[in-house]
């Protein structure tokens, strides 16, 4: 899972391209001239870098996190109505100039790079308009989404915010500011909610409310956003260092703590009681036009909640019989279902201690580095880190996410692990998901885009929840290849995972479009897989979290492992492997339509 993206974007832009980028849609701008261009193909570079600069202007987080510090003492606006109107503008701008550029004209790469342009900024389009942002604008913060949960890693050191100089401290200081702003302008986006009938969940609310206790139950020497000045770099004057500690104590105690105390009164005072004890969209005032929407969004497919539960429980059916053979292979001798509760239980399937996990986690990557060459002809330059989830936030985090780092490799990309309530955490479950976050996951698909600098910005660093989450959970199928899953309780464990992505297909339509309750959806999980309760909680107030976004996983893996059987079938012995991860992954997160239709050209092409 992607951490960043998800947790910065207003709840307006759920339906963006962009489903994992930063705050705001990706790279929709402002229109853009290209008079002096002279191809089609120069034209619509001049649109790409045009659209790009306003967007950053317009979303500094975007820059921020690609290493770019032009406008880094600005956090951003991202939900008042100028916001909105102005993405919107910027939209339709870069529509109306790309439809003066003839496609028949352009390279073959440029033709992907313009119908991705394309469908990325129509779709953003769609989640700007009226009748969903009236349902998603004003519940602008869940404890899945928000900046209430975002910033404090960000502006801890730890995050993708530098400090490496007085002005990164300095900016941090400005950026303090607008997270003030931010926090109050969602108690008003959250009023209007209460006036339109559209609101949040009891639930969501209630995780809400505790992870804020959690924020302001810290002293200030233990704050997040205390924890820069307790690390200066070189060269900071100790005059300077005298200062800006007792700017920052100050700003905490009388600016940031006040407006988190705010919003958590305001939410416990008056909203909660108000709050729906439904938990599916379904039961909210137009959940279900909501709801198909996001899953269209999400998928990059025209498909039904029907469809979706559907398959998911086609694919928990086959997944059972896989794990029912490794039970068979290890001599379990009860149930499936007992084989399930025996992984739980059993101590030697749980890890010892956080810093245990870490290095397993590091010991499995270096397994896994000896393995890719063989599979990939392009490796990343950037690092990986491995890291468990600060404790403030991770009762609430799902079982690992990833942070990509700095194109030119300054900031690594971060693979943050769950290691709250460990008797729940499974061993089992490690080599998968190092796979999944990891390499050559998330790190690889994220890093190769960034880094590949003859790509427009757009594709370099925006994307769609069903190519990222899809190549991830593509991704562990690789342990198969690399010889990890020789132990069938690493198999087990990765059969555990992608049962999960199954179950979600089965779990958030039902939550969301058939009426499930919360713990009719948690019981399904635990009755399917061998995860633990907490997981299983933390999962499904997930899906009641952030709808659909649940899907892409499945969706985006199964298009992916039919896109590679069909091209092994129609090459046969020309078909490799390393050409084909290069066709999927080097030209950035393609929607699905668009990624079919290039491999069917390279399938074509090698012919």
């Amino acid at each position: 899972m992607i951490r960043a993206s998800r947790i910065l974007r207003p709840a307006a832009l759920l339906l963006a391209a962009s489903a994992f980028a930063l705050p705001a849609i990706a790279q929709t701008a402002a229109p853009a001239t290209a008079a002096n261009a002279q191809t089609e193909d120069e034209k619509l570079f001049a649109l790409f870098a045009a659209s790009d600069e306003a967007n950053l202007k317009r979303n500094p987080l975007n820059a921020l996190f690609r290493g770019d510090l032009r406008y880094a003492d600005r956090l951003g606006d991202y939900i008042s109505d100028a916001y909105f109107d102005a993405e919107r503008k910027a939209s339709e701008g870069d529509l109306a100039a790309l439809r003066g550029i003839d496609r028949t004209r352009l390279t073959e790469q440029n033709k992907i790079a313009y119908d991705v342009f394309q469908w990325q900024t129509e779709e953003a389009l769609k989640g700007l308009r009226p009748e969903i942002m009236a349902l998603t604008i004003v519940r602008p913060v869940n404890h899945f989404s928000g900046f209430h949960t975002f910033y404090p890693t960000f502006a801890s050191g730890k995050g993708a915010a530098p400090f490496k100089t007085l002005a990164d401290y300095e900016n941090n200081l400005k950026r303090h500011k607008d997270y003030i702003v931010l926090t109050d302008r969602a108690i008003g986006r959250f009023r209007e909610g209460m006036k339109s009938g559209v609101v949040e969940t009891k639930l969501t609310i209630n995780n809400v409310i505790q992870q804020l206790d959690a924020l302001l139950a810290q002293k200030v020497e233990e704050s997040p956003f205390y924890q820069p000045v307790l690390n200066f770099p070189e060269g900071i004057s100790d005059a300077d260092k005298t200062r800006l500690t007792a700017a920052y104590k100050d700003i905490i105690l009388t600016g940031i703590n006040p407006a988190e105390k705010r919003l958590r009164d305001f939410l416990a005072a008056e909203y909660l009681p108000v709050a729906r004890t439904t938990v599916g969209l379904n039961t909210m005032k137009g959940g279900d036009l909501l709801y198909a929407e996001l899953i269209r969004g999400t998928t990059t497919l025209p498909l039904t909640a029907d469809y979706v539960h559907n398959l998911g429980l086609s694919e928990v059916a086959r997944i059972r019989t896989e794990m029912d053979q490794v039970r068979t292979e290890v001599g379990f001798k009860g149930t499936l279902g007992e084989f399930f509760t025996h992984i739980r239980q059993a101590p030697e399937f749980h890890p010892k201690s956080r810093e245990w996990m870490t290095q397993d986690f590091y010991r499995i990557g270096k397994i896994v580095d000896e393995k890719v060459p063989s599979q990939f002809s392009t490796l990343p330059k950037s690092k990986l880190e491995i890291r468990p989830y600060p404790e403030f936030r991770e009762k609430f985090e799902a079982g690992g996410s990833y942070e990509n780092g700095t194109p030119d490799g300054s900031r690594p990309g971060v693979f943050y692990f769950n290691a709250y309530d460990l008797p729940s955490r499974s061993i089992p479950g490690m080599t998968t998901l190092y796979l999944h976050e990891g390499a050559p996951g998330h790190h690889f698909q994220l890093s190769l885009a960034q880094e590949n600098e003859a790509l427009p910005a757009f594709m370099r660093f925006g994307g769609n929840t069903a190519y990222v989450e899809g190549w991830a959970l593509y991704a562990e199928k690789l342990g198969y290849v690399f010889g990890l899953y020789g132990d069938p309780y690493q198999r087990l464990g990765h059969l555990d995972d992608e049962m999960l992505r199954a179950m979600r297909l089965v779990v958030d339509s039902g939550l969301h479009a058939k009426g499930w309750t919360r713990d009719q959806s948690i019981q399904y999980m635990l009755d399917n897989s061998s995860m633990g309760k907490t997981d299983a909680t933390a999962e499904v107030e997930r899906y009641i979290a952030i709808p659909s976004q649940a899907l892409a996983y499945k969706i985006g893996a199964l298009t992916i492992q039919r896109l590679k059987k069909k091209a092994q079938d129609q090459l046969g012995a020309k078909f490799d492997p390393k050409e084909f991860h290069a066709q999927v992954l080097m030209t950035g997160s393609l929607p699905m339509v668009v990624l079919e239709k290039k491999i069917d050209d390279w399938i074509a092409s090698k012919k």
